[in-house]
């Protein structure tokens, strides 16, 4: 039994990042609520992730009933979801640490860098919740594909927070997966982690790997 166990929300929790994650955490008895915007579909990821770690930690709910009973929240919804997902929540927020994996993807050119008009979306995130939550930006650039698979994750996860021990947390959170994290600082450096996502799916294309990433020398 995990010690530590934590309730841990994916909103989103059905894409692939979301089902990645929620699936990591839970093979490490986290109990994960995977939530989506339908709680049939959000029970039917719960129920694949609970055959594939047989250890029951899963089950689904919708958005909002997920992030209410969470001790962390996990964004992991498009970018076109995020603000109507953090206003669909916002009434169960209660100081939980809230982790946004957003990236700003406008498609069909989400190889291209676009910057939200707001500029970074993890510091909108914390003026969006105000004191409500602490937001912890951090999973931008790992690939679902590797999450999902029973594998080593052999690039960083660069973790931002203008909130000290909820950044020490979230990094915990992903060494316990097998993602090495790495302090990256205050919040608004997310924008960096952001905007990167596309610069890697440019290079899956034009390299023809699904699982390119980053890893920080000389540490």
């Amino acid at each position: 039994m995990n010690e530590s166990r934590k309730k841990i929300a994916v909103l989103g929790g059905t894409g692939n990042l979301g089902l990645a994650l929620a699936w990591r955490w839970a093979r490490v008895e986290h109990e994960v609520i995977i939530g989506s915007r339908t709680e049939e579909k959000a029970q039917q990821a719960a129920a694949e992730i609970n055959r594939r770690t047989c250890n029951g930690s899963a089950h689904g709910k919708e958005n909002a009933a997920a992030a209410k009973a969470a001790d962390i929240i996990v964004m992991t919804v498009p970018f076109a979801a995020h603000d109507a997902t953090i206003e669909t929540i916002k009434p169960y927020l209660s100081g939980q640490i809230l982790i946004d994996t957003t990236v700003p993807l406008k498609p069909p050119k989400v190889n291209v860098v676009q910057l939200p008009e707001t500029g970074c979306v993890a510091v909108q995130t914390q003026v969006l919740v105000g004191d409500k939550a602490r937001v912890v930006a951090a999973f931008h650039n790992v690939a679902a594909n590797l999450l999902n698979k029973d594998t080593d994750i052999d690039c960083d996860v660069l973790v931002t927070s203008d909130d000290l021990e909820a950044k020490k947390e979230v990094m915990q959170l992903s060494d316990e997966i097998g993602c090495n994290a790495l302090n990256a600082g205050a919040l608004a450096n997310a924008i960096a982690a952001e905007v990167f996502t596309s610069i890697l799916i440019h290079m899956n294309k034009t390299y023809k790997t699904g699982h390119a990433g980053i890893k920080i020398t000389g540490l």
